[in-house]
């Protein structure tokens, strides 16, 4: 491994753009106060930050107080909790689970039963993964998604049985044709419907919807001896759960898809085995297990840092807050009086469809995984078409649909009327990596836009010119 020689600064915003959302100056000062490993500490510590505000089921709702099932609408408020949120590690780890356990909204077409979902995920994304995988396993989107709600004794669904083992825990050719079909049987029974006054009512043939609930169905149950991995016994779902977490394949599994998420592609063997001993002596506990890969030498190393490329997320959702378009949303949802009809609460978190567009144009729309196996990574996110989004996405960050007046960019960039000034600010604002030569780029686009004068009607175009031309930079693809 290659000693690295990196500054205290360069280090935490390395953590934070691996493990937050993004190097922004606030956060940087804010998490660096006494250091890296001070910073890891308050990072880790983050999920008790209080949050500037809440997006309530009121974001939901049309004029006449009707849940809209739309998943559009749920995905504006998931992409605006991105902006606003004060608990970057917690979002980003849901995003990370999101992934691994992709479901989609293409076929779990109610908003706000996907919106519990990702909640779910969010709301657990720090603590044990047996905890996380149960939950997960008996959420209803996710009995939905893979037919489990089906999986009945005599008619076992094995869809589940399948993905649970493949994709969640052990990884392909880790099991067996055998495994998976007794692992079906223990499946058996689970279910969702919807309390109807003091009791659950089975609706499995509906899309589960925000209300929707869990049911162990114990009629449809089949109460036969399976035998998974050798374990044999009258096991139940959550019997099965147990035996594929306590499996060391699952933690190397695992730690793998951390390591190459957050870290670099391609981990070694003994890297793998170093880390999965640990998750797995800690119980499946997922913070520490972080914390010990952000402490670790190969974390600081010069293989790691800017040597992943961002995926759509990472590029949008830290440039967005970093120019303070989080800070503008919480002070009008703040501003909102609870009498505003929905047109009002829509435009108050209106930045968040720009950013669900930008993601979703770029490969990448939260709520919407291609498939069960998630999205591509790596190269799989820079094609021609994508690149074009990429760079307009700089250019329409300060000129899109009236930015200009909603977010003006004189008083941050342009104040003193200095162009090379409004270039550093850009490249510092955004954590850019910039050689000289490319810096030289800039200072030129934003002279010609400019065309003499820095002014508020032109602050806007010049900056959008100058990022447009950042965001096309190779160097400005890695994170």
């Amino acid at each position: 491994m290659q000693a690295a020689n990196y500054s205290e600064t360069d280090k935490i915003k390395h953590l934070l753009r691996r493990f937050g959302l993004g190097a922004s100056e606030a956060e940087v000062e804010f998490y660096g106060k006494g250091g890296y490993k001070a910073a890891v500490d308050r990072l880790l510590a983050s999920d008790q930050h209080e949050e500037p505000v809440v997006l309530g089921d009121e974001f939901l709702k049309n004029n006449d107080g009707q849940i809209i099932q739309n998943p559009r609408l749920a995905q504006q408020v998931w992409y605006a909790e991105q902006l606003i949120t004060n608990r970057p590690l917690t979002y980003k780890m849901a995003l990370f689970w999101h992934d691994h356990f992709a479901t989609s909204a293409q076929k779990v077409s109610s908003g706000p039963g996907m919106l519990v979902h990702v909640h779910l995920l969010r709301d657990n994304a720090l603590g044990y993964f047996r905890d996380l995988l149960l939950k997960v396993s008996q959420d209803p989107a996710m009995l939905y998604w893979l037919d489990n709600q089906n999986n009945l004794v005599g008619k076992p669904n094995e869809n589940f049985a399948r993905e649970i083992m493949e994709l969640f825990t052990l990884g392909e050719g880790n099991y067996t044709e055998k495994d998976i079909q007794e692992a079906a049987k223990a499946f058996t029974g689970w279910t969702y419907g919807i309390r109807r006054g003091n009791r659950l009512q089975l609706n499995r043939n509906q899309v589960p919807n925000g209300n929707s609930e869990f049911i162990f169905d114990e009629k449809s149950h089949d109460k036969t001896d399976k035998a998974v991995f050798g374990n044999k016994g009258p096991w139940m779902g959550e019997d099965v759960i147990g035996i594929l977490v306590g499996n060391p394949r699952t933690s190397q599994y695992l730690v793998q898809k951390m390591w190459e998420w957050f870290v670099y592609p391609k981990p070694e063997k003994a890297i793998i085995e170093k880390y999965s001993t640990l998750f797995r002596e800690g119980g499946s506990n997922i913070k520490p297990l972080l914390k010990a890969i952000m402490l670790s030498e190969e974390f600081q190393s010069t293989k790691a840092h800017r040597a992943i490329i961002k995926n759509p997320y990472d590029f949008c959702v830290p440039m967005m807050r970093q120019l303070g378009v989080g800070a503008g949303m919480v002070k009008q949802v703040s501003a909102l009086g609870g009498e505003e009809n929905d047109r009002g609460r829509r435009q108050a978190i209106a930045p968040a469809v720009a950013l669900r567009l930008a993601t979703e144009q770029m490969g990448m729309e939260l709520m919407y995984p291609p498939d069960v196996s998630g999205w591509q990574t790596g190269t799989q996110w820079i094609t021609t078409s994508t690149m074009v989004e990429r760079i307009q996405w700089g250019q329409e960050l300060f000129t899109r649909n009236g930015n200009a007046n909603q977010y003006p960019a004189f008083d941050v960039f342009g104040s003193d009327g200095n162009v090379e000034k409004l270039v550093d600010r850009v490249i510092s604002i955004f954590d850019a990596n910039v050689p000289a030569a490319k810096r030289a780029q800039l200072i030129d686009a934003a002279k010609a836009t400019a065309k003499g004068t820095l002014t508020r009607r032109n602050t806007n175009q010049v900056c959008g010119a100058v990022t447009k031309l950042l965001c096309s930079t190779p160097e400005f693809q890695f994170g």
